[in-house]
């Protein structure tokens, strides 16, 4: 499903235009994406939960060169499903 096919299904399930639809979809996008550049985490309830994960700085090797690189700490957005998205998938 792309973000076109979600926005119809959004539209769909609430009986709401796909414009509205569209910007609701947006519009909570925007929020997790927000929540998580300040380091907080986002549970619904029923889905799952949305968290900044950290990567420790590690060594590497350059795949073309073989040279050893240093591969800097970073931070990356993760999701943990939750249970009911679980039962419902499997």
């Amino acid at each position: 499903m792309n973000k076109s096919e979600l926005i119809d299904e959004i539209a769909a399930t609430a009986e709401i235009s796909k414009a509205a639809a569209g910007r609701a979809l947006d519009a909570a996008l925007v929020a997790v994406k927000n929540s998580l550049a300040r380091g907080d985490m986002v549970t619904l309830v029923g889905f799952g939960t949305f968290y900044v994960g950290e990567r420790a700085a590690r060594s590497g090797r350059n795949p073309r060169t073989g040279k050893p690189i240093n591969i800097k700490a970073a931070k990356s957005p993760k999701f943990r499903a939750g249970k009911s998205l679980k039962d419902a998938v499997n």
